[in-house]
């Protein structure tokens, strides 16, 4: 594939994705939400990559929509609008779903869908000095509706409310306080901190098992508590069948440290 509004490389196993239109402090249109999600496809099949960290080109993470394209999406039907809605939210959920580790980066503002983008990663490392998020669709007559089923999920119906309908906006630190973020650190140590984590992610666990356990997670909400422990009760059967827990058995067994990257 060759995007024109991401950058994308690759160091040791780890992929990092970058929304590129600075210019547009890295504004959602359709094209960067299809680029998006055909790449975050693409190296959840990649043999090479085993975890992936989405940042954004120049001072912002991701701003939400392009007012162009909101304008543009004002005018059109409710069919129309129907389906642009599902290509973002194919975007979420495929981030979501992926059997990879997938981390935000945040290097600055990550307002509306772009808070969503970030909202849907299994992990959020922010900038201290320069990341914000929120969800500011109210103040505008909007709702940040697909990602408010991954919101709750991630910090629970409570402080989703707070933040949804109060549409303000918070810093690294409130937001870690929030439970949306797992680390925030000085922007010099941002970069350093990411790689560092996504190594260490992939170094010491098993690929297999994360993807498992991301899988376990899409599923809980679609089953009751008898079938849902049905469902962990065969995952946990079938796991116990798998190169990598044999491997890993074997090698806690024998005191070896196992390199899984």
């Amino acid at each position: 594939m060759n995007p024109v509004q991401l950058k994308i490389s690759n160091q040791n196993s780890i992929t990092t994705i970058s929304l590129n239109r600075p210019q547009k402090r890295n504004a959602l249109n359709d094209t960067l939400v299809k680029e998006l999600t055909d790449a975050i496809i693409q190296y959840g099949k990649n043999g090479n990559t085993k975890a992936i960290i989405l940042t954004g080109e120049g001072d912002a993470f991701c701003s939400g929509a392009d007012l162009e394209y909101l304008q543009k999406i004002s005018k059109y039907s409710l069919e129309d609008n129907q389906e642009d809605s599902r290509l973002l939210m194919r975007l979420y959920q495929t981030i979501y779903e992926l059997r990879k580790p997938v981390i935000a980066m945040v290097n600055g503002p990550a307002l509306a869908g772009g808070c969503g983008l970030a909202t849907v990663c299994d992990f959020i490392i922010a900038s201290k000095e320069n990341a914000k998020f929120g969800y500011p669709e109210v103040k505008i007559g909007f709702i940040p509706a697909i990602v408010m089923v991954f919101l709750v999920k991630r910090i629970g119906e409570g402080k989703a409310r707070e933040l949804v309908m109060s549409g303000k906006i918070i810093s690294a630190e409130e937001a870690k306080n929030f439970g949306l973020i797992n680390i925030a650190v000085t922007s010099d140590k941002l970069l350093e901190t990411a790689l560092s984590f996504a190594t260490e992610l992939i170094e010491q666990n098993s690929n297999v098992a994360m993807g498992l356990c991301k899988e376990m997670f899409s599923s809980f909400g679609q089953m009751d508590t008898k079938q849902a422990l049905e469902y962990a009760a065969n995952m946990n059967a079938f796991t116990r069948m798998t190169e990598d827990c044999k491997r890993g058995v074997e090698s806690f067994l024998k005191k070896e440290r196992i390199n899984w990257k």
